[in-house]
């Protein structure tokens, strides 16, 4: 691949329209800001700068251009990311090299291969197109179906295998692409060693972000097969595939989330292709897991706000339960969807006729969500009541059990306060009560800045004179003109680092390029290259003239001072001991013109 094809990627893209599809950014001066997918965080340290066309979180110090993010996001080598940018740049790779062709791109070709397939066989033959027939039965539609691309596996056991082969793969390749099964050795020699793993079943293509067939999921709709096999299988963990990291319909629903501010979050995969097709845009499915914390940090690139529309187990430890559970220990604001009387699903809500049911039923159900606090309010004292009221002691112990360790996990202390007041007046206890009880349970660990990635740093003289050092560095690439307050009577109070690199500044101006990437790092910082340290100083500083300027060397005189009277205050000590007076003398001469 020459770099003049790179560059053509680089300059049809903007990183800000990269970047803006995964990350929810907002504007902030001349560049732009948002949670950092790859860290766990609560305040935004992740910044866009399209002037420089770089992306840069000063929390875990990730950074660099288009491609950097690409690999990092998806978890790509190079030749991949080049092939993501330059299918959206819309350039056309002229030359691959060994590189690119990698394992992970011919189990991407098995994938769509397969996909067009299964495609294929809704119209190719009987059961095809009785699958089909129980497609537009549920609802769904015509368009639906090529837009999703659904299609058939047909009941054969090396029907997909056959033709994979036939077009140049191998049936090792198949098997590590999660479509066929490897075979017993013992079952026997001189057939083939694997078999198709979807057998005549209706097949929904998992996707990925950028609308790459990664996956499958499978449903059976025989009614010979529904008392014998399971109702879904789906693609194994493979390479391209891995369930906790997925959310079915997230490339259909990214942009309708962000622009919402809002995400519907199902169980089904036709839960999502119904809301989809009834105009619901912003809704994704859970399939085959429970909700997970890559699932949540996959969220939080659009929108704080969830939705859930599936089976809300909340008792014991359960799987749903602790996706609740972390969700709302990161932050997200959570409501839950109460599904339309008798029906099981949102699929089945939105598939009925009017006025009993459809997508204005559903549109209905989704703007009375309850918040997840009085969903846990009401599940409380609907179970209690229901076994007799609240008359003992014990059944009031049993509910604030429920629902205290969610009012723990509140962040904001007025919302807090209110739910504490609430369950007091309903259970008709004291709130002291309720907070003595509250102060007993166990909240999940805060997550320190070690664990995020970021050190904290060092109170101490050293440290601080780093950060005023670093400071005024920041302010002169900021603003070169800062350059001409330091005079050469200042350098004594500098660091031999920070001295070096002003002299080679004011000799040879300010560049463009890495030579002084160092800097920061031996200030006990990341080796951040030059357009990293303007943009942090874009970032961190407001001001840009020569008062902080100044008073950053005000600041470093006064620890010169501090630093010179204590040694030699220790000096006089030691002189005395020695009882060397002429020596005592001039360190008092010298510390009296010091102060």
């Amino acid at each position: 691949m020459s770099d003049s094809q790179i560059e053509e990627i680089k300059n049809k893209l903007n990183v800000l329209d990269i970047v803006g599809s995964y990350v929810k950014l907002t504007k902030t001066g001349v560049n732009y800001r948002g949670i950092c997918p790859f860290h766990s965080e609560k305040g935004p340290s992740f910044f866009v700068s399209p002037s420089r066309q770089m992306w840069k979180c000063f929390g875990c110090s990730a950074g660099g251009d288009i491609f950097e993010f690409i690999k990092k996001i998806e978890g790509v080598e190079f030749g991949d990311a080049l092939r993501i940018l330059a299918a959206k740049a819309g350039v056309e790779l002229k030359r691959e090299n060994p590189q690119i062709v990698s394992e992970r791109k011919r189990l991407y070709e098995i994938c769509d291969l397969s996909c067009s397939f299964f495609e294929k066989q809704l119209t190719a033959g009987e059961w095809g197109k009785k699958a089909k027939e129980y497609l537009l039965k549920r609802g769904i539609k015509e368009e639906t179906i090529k837009k999703w691309r659904l299609g058939y596996s047909p009941d054969t056991w090396q029907g997909l295998s056959d033709f994979l082969v036939g077009r140049g793969y191998k049936r090792e390749e198949i098997v590590k692409a999660g479509l066929a099964v490897e075979k017993d050795p013992s079952t026997g020699s001189g057939q083939a060693n694997s078999y198709d793993r979807f057998r005549g079943r209706i097949i929904f293509p998992i996707f990925d972000i950028n609308s790459q067939v990664i996956g499958f999921g499978a449903r059976i709709f025989k009614e010979a097969d529904k008392k014998e096999t399971a109702k879904y299988i789906n693609t194994p963990q493979t390479m391209l595939y891995d369930k906790s990291n997925v959310l079915y319909g997230i490339n259909y629903a990214k942009l309708s989330v962000r622009k919402k501010n809002q995400c519907v979050l199902t169980e089904g995969y036709t839960d999502a292709i119904m809301c989809h097709q009834a105009g619901f845009e912003n809704t994704v499915a859970v399939s085959g897991t429970a909700l997970t914390g890559r699932h949540l940090n996959l969220l939080k690139r659009y929108s704080d706000n969830l939705l859930l529309a599936f089976d809300m187990d909340l008792a014991g430890d359960t799987a749903t339960k602790r996706g609740i559970n972390m969700a709302e220990s990161q932050g997200f604001n959570i409501k839950i969807i109460d599904t339309y009387s008798g029906a099981k699903d949102p699929a089945e809500i939105i598939a009925e006729n009017p006025p009993t049911g459809g997508p204005k039923n559903w549109e209905n159900s989704v703007a009375n969500a309850r918040s997840i606090m009085d969903y846990y309010f009401d599940s409380a004292f609907v179970k209690f009541s229901a076994q007799g009221g609240l008359a003992s002691g014990e059944d009031k112990k049993q509910i604030a059990a429920m629902i205290l360790p969610a009012i723990k996990r509140i962040l904001n202390k007025i919302e807090q306060s209110y739910w504490i007041q609430k369950l007091s007046e309903k259970l008709g206890v004291s709130q002291e009560a309720v907070l003595q009880e509250l102060a007993h349970v166990i909240s999940a660990k805060a997550e320190g800045p070690e664990r995020a990635g970021i050190q904290s740093p060092r109170n101490d003289t050293e440290s601080r004179k780093q950060l005023i050092e670093s400071k005024i560095i920041s302010l002169v690439i900021k603003n070169p003109e800062n350059l001409n307050i330091i005079e050469d009577c200042h350098h004594n109070l500098f660091c031999e680092k920070t001295k070096s690199l002003i002299e080679k500044i004011k000799k040879d101006g300010i560049p463009n390029t890495e030579d002084y990437k160092d800097f920061f790092s031996a200030q006990g910082g990341p080796a951040w290259g030059w357009d990293e340290l303007a943009l942090k100083a874009e970032v961190d500083l407001q001001e840009d003239g020569s008062d902080e300027v100044s008073l950053c060397i005000l600041q470093l005189k006064d620890i010169y001072i501090r630093e010179r009277r204590s040694k030699i205050t220790a000096e006089i000590k030691t002189a005395e001991q020695e009882k060397n007076l002429e020596k005592v003398n001039k360190l008092i001469g010298e510390f009296n013109l010091i102060n």
